[in-house]
Parts: structure tokens; C-alpha cells; sequence
């Protein structure tokens, strides 16, 4: 169903602390069948970590990145972008105060919208990464998932949807593939499953790919009917016997049947 695998840097944030870390962790991440990359925070202003993944082989699809800079800072972001190699800018969710209420969260998307002609201009767009809280309903009915689909720049505005966090809000993963369909440069490959804490209350935890309750045969076939561009798996924590890596290569392994050739 896809031809190229690849990785949030956030699973590995921990091996991305300084620039000797770069180059060793780029290329076990190669080694275990990554070849893209998204990026959250993890050093990328510094030259040393676009050299690294250039060379390790991991291309740079698409990233996270600070809010206030890419609003106040258009050049230097996407000079930043060039040297990384992608035109994807993103953030990795709106800021606190947007999801106060219906009018902040229309000024965010507002300011997101006029932000993203600049960089429309310059050929760059700029993404944005959902979180569950999206799907709280605000106003009229609609949560704020529906306000986003509905109001941010289906032009120069694309979608990094996390299937996660879809499901952890309620709502239905293929459904929001569907309705964002053709704007979803970036998918997030992340499990969940439920489980029992300590008391016995049922929670849900992160989990590689596979072992949870995602239903990965119909996301896929659905991701891949929609124009999604890149897919990228993250898992934030809950890393098998505490190793991130060894849970990137578990996801990978399941992942192996809908790769193509």
C-alpha cells in the first residue's frame, strides 16, 4: 500500500540529545527499514542534523516546529526547512490558549491561515498535528476537529493526522481519512490499546504497531485510496522492555505485508 516507511523523532528523542547522538541514531533507525523522517524539536537548528540525516539515507518528510517561530519568523523557518530538505512546516498542536473557546480557536486558525500564504508563496506548506482534545464539542454541535477540516486553508494547510489520538478522542480513524482526503501529507502510525491500571479501571496505553486496537487492515486501505503521502510511525512511550528502537522494529515487522516493493 506504500513504498517507504518512516519515523516520528520523538519516539528516539532520548538518543537525540546532542549532535555525536545524530548521525549513530539515524542510521539504526535506516537499519531497521526507516528511510523518512519527522522531526520534533531533537536539535534541528543545529547544521549537524540535516548533514546527519542526509547521509545516514533518512530523508526529512515534514516537522514540528515552534509555533511562535513559524509565525513571527517566516524566513528563518523556512531556511531553516530548505536545509533540511522538506516543505512541510508543522506544528505539533495549537497553542493553549486556541482551544479556550469558539472565538480563540478562530483566531488561531485565522492567524494559521494568513501565516500559511506566506509560506504558500515560497513553496512551503504548513501542517498541522492533532491531538484528541479536537474532538471535544464546542459550539453548534462541532468539535473542534470540524472547525479545523472545515476552516483551515485546504490549499495551503495539510493535515498530519494521528491516528491515536483519533481513536482516543472517540472518533472514528477511517472516517476522518476520509474527510480529509487528499490533505493529509503526513499520517501518524500509532497503536493504542486498553488495558487494566493498578485499581483495575480500564486505561489505554501507547503500543507498537499491531498490538492494539487500531484497525490497520481498513486504515490502510483507506489511507491509501485517499492520497496520503507519507507514513510515519510514532510510538511517544511505552516502549517494549523500555526500548524505543526495539519497538520501532516490532511495528516495522507488522508493517512489513502492506509495504510495497
Amino acid at each position: 500500500m506504500f513504498s517507504k516507511l518512516g519515523v516520528q523523532l520523538y519516539t528516539v528523542r532520548d538518543f537525540l540529545s546532542d549532535e555525536k547522538d545524530f548521525a549513530k541514531t539515524f542510521e539504526k533507525l535506516v537499519s531497521l527499514g526507516y528511510t523518512e523522517a519527522q522531526t520534533a524539536g531533537s536539535g534541528i537548528e543545529n547544521p549537524a542534523f540535516a548533514k546527519a540525516a542526509s547521509e545516514s539515507g533518512l530523508r526529512i518528510v515534514g516537522t514540528h516546529y515552534d509555533y511562535g517561530k513559524i509565525i513571527n519568523d517566516p524566513e528563518f523557518t523556512m531556511e531553516l526547512h530548505r536545509a533540511l530538505g522538506t516543505t512541510n512546516v508543522g506544528i505539533g498542536g495549537m497553542p493553549s490558549e486556541a482551544r479556550k473557546d469558539y472565538s480563540c480557536l478562530m483566531s488561531f486558525i485565522e492567524k494559521f491561515n494568513t501565516a500559511a500564504e506566506v509560506y504558500a508563496k515560497n513553496g512551503f506548506k504548513l501542517t498541522y498535528h492533532n491531538h484528541s482534545f479536537e474532538f471535544v464539542r464546542i459550539n453548534d454541535n462541532k468539535t473542534i476537529m470540524d472547525y479545523l477540516a472545515e476552516n483551515l486553508d485546504k490549499n495551503n494547510v495539510s493535515f498530519v493526522l494521528d491516528t491515536c489520538w483519533v481513536a482516543h478522542g472517540g472518533a472514528d480513524v477511517r472516517y476522518w481519512i476520509e474527510k480529509l482526503s487528499g490533505r493529509i501529507d503526513i499520517l501518524h502510525l500509532k497503536d493504542i490499546k486498553a488495558c487494566f491500571d493498578a485499581s483495575g479501571a480500564v486505561t489505554q496505553k501507547y503500543t507498537e504497531i499491531g498490538n492494539g486496537n487500531i484497525f490497520w487492515d481498513g486504515v490502510l486501505e483507506t489511507a491509501g485510496k485517499t492520497g496520503v503521502c507519507h507514513y510515519v510511525v510514532e510510538q511517544d512511550s511505552e516502549w517494549a522492555d523500555g526500548d524505543p528502537f526495539k519497538s520501532l522494529e516490532i511495528s516495522r515487522r507488522y508493517l512489513e505485508k502492506y509495504i510495497k516493493a
